[in-house]
This record gives structure tokens, sequence and C-alpha cells, in this order.
């Protein structure tokens, strides 16, 4: 599929997003996480396009990563994000979307569905990171113990944050040497090498960690509460950044929630199984 890329203005800076042609009035938004940008989606929609041409597809890159500098990452947070990508979609001559939200993306995509409960039809969460990030419910010390993997991997991000400028060489040179690959190995039931590539790429550690002390100060349950469209969380059942419990606790906070684990899938199930959200991006 041949994209088009546009730079919108919203109120966290320009934003970069890729999309085709409008043919409805309603967009599928497809939403990256904090350690990528919109090329994470590029294996699942050419896998979707092998069932013909994908329509109104929206794939912004976030205020922050990729080609969309934030002006200002102290004003990043949840709904500011969620009202960009807003002004992106309206922007592009929609008023109706279904979001597709990978990871941080996902978290994104339900505080767009709450701030846009009319304007949102549906959405589809993959691999999201939703509550381990929340400190309305969990303590540090209780963060560590059930979602391990995604403290430890915040804190490594906090130290690429100190080499400031030379962060992005070093991981660079971890990915050229093939000690990234086995880094990054938990997050994945089967490495993938150009997804690994992509992340050292696309890291924007200041960003990320900004994203994360806002996940940790969002009021969820009273945010997500409020969705009114249908929610469907679906995730591979070797993700290491979804708690044991967390498909039971979304059940009881979003009132249209359903739970879908992928078998032998981490926590890019989008990337490990291309074809699995074809039927997501051709939804009519």
């Amino acid at each position: 599929m041949t994209m088009e890329r546009t730079f919108i203005d919203t109120s966290l800076g320009c934003v970069a997003v890729r999309h085709g042609v409008r043919e409805s009035g309603t967009a599928t938004i497809l939403l990256h996480g904090a350690a990528g940008s919109w090329t994470t989606w590029r294996a699942a929609i050419a896998a979707a396009e092998t069932g013909g041409a994908v329509a109104d597809l929206v794939v912004p890159d976030l205020p922050g990563w990729g080609d969309s500098p934030a002006d200002d990452l102290s004003r990043v947070d949840a709904q500011t994000l969620a009202a960009s990508v807003a002004t992106v979609a309206r922007a592009l001559g929609y008023e109706h979307w279904r979001v597709v939200g990978h990871s941080l993306g996902g978290f994104i995509a339900l505080e767009l569905a709450a701030a846009e409960p009319v304007a949102t039809e549906s959405v589809l969460l993959v691999s999201a990171t939703t509550l381990g990030g929340r400190g309305d419910r969990l303590s540090a010390f209780m963060r560590l113990v059930h979602y391990p993997l995604l403290v430890g991997l915040l804190q490594g991000i906090r130290l690429l944050l100190l080499l400031g400028p030379f962060a992005a060489r070093f991981v660079r040179a971890l990915d050229r040497s093939g000690v990234l690959p086995i880094l990054a190995a938990p997050l994945f039931a089967r490495t993938d090498r150009t997804a690994v590539h992509e992340l050292a790429r696309d890291l924007r550690p200041g960003a990320f960690v900004r994203a994360m002390q806002c996940a940790h100060d969002y009021p969820a349950e009273e945010r997500w509460s409020r969705i009114r469209c249908p929610v469907v969380g679906l995730h591979g059942d070797r993700d290491v950044f979804v708690g044991r419990n967390d498909d039971e606790l979304l059940t009881g906070i979003i009132p249209q929630y359903r739970a879908i684990a992928v078998p032998a899938t981490g926590h890019f199930g989008h990337v490990e199984h291309p074809t699995l959200l074809a039927g997501a991006l051709h939804a009519r």
C-alpha cells in the first residue's frame, strides 16, 4: 500500500501521519507503542492487503515519537495524546473512527474512547500496557512483583536518558553487535530481528519515560468506565506486560470488554502474527 505522509498541527506540535485515500467517514486508526513508531504496523498492513486494498487507514507517529517531535514533553499525557489523535483524524476528514492500539497505543486508544464516545466506534487493544504502570492500584513494590520486566525496562530506559545524545548511538551499537535481540527476547515468543532493529531505531527514551509517568498518574478506573463502545483486548499468552488478572480487572472497569489470548505469542502479537489484524483492518 502506498501511503501519503502528511504533517498536521496539534496542541502538542506537528504530527506526522501516514494515510491513504479517504473512502468513507470512518477511519481505522493505528496507534503504536512507547518504544516504536508507525513502522510497527507495516507487516500487519502488508498482510491485510493480500485480501485486497485497505481503505481509510490513519497511522500517526504519536507526538514525541518517530517523525513527530513534541514541542514540550512535559505537556504530554494520555489526554493530550488522545486529543492530538482526534485532531489528526478530523483534519483528514473523519468524524468517526475505529482504533487499534498496541502497548502504550492501547492506553491512548482507551482514553480516546472515553473522551470521544460518539466518534469512537470500537477499540481493539493489541498487547496493551494498561494496568501495569498505574500508581492508583499498585505500590512500587507490588508493581515490581506483578510486572518485573516492565519495571526493569523502565529502569533501563532511564539509564539511557543519562547518556543524553549518545543513547541512540549506544542502542544502535547493541543492535549491530547482536546483543539487542537477546535483551529483547522476553518481549517475543519468537524474536523478530527486523522488529528489534526498528525498535532500536525508533526508541525515544525521554518520551518513553514521560509516557510511563503519565500512566502512573492516570485515573484509569474513572476514565475507562465512561467507554461506551465495544473493546476487545487481544494479547499473547506469553506477554510479560500483562498481569495474570488484568483481563478480569478490565472486565470490571470497561462496560463492553472482551479478552482474547493468542497462544505462543509475546508482547508484539501483530508482528509475530501479521495476519492477526486482517479482519479488523478491512472492517466496514
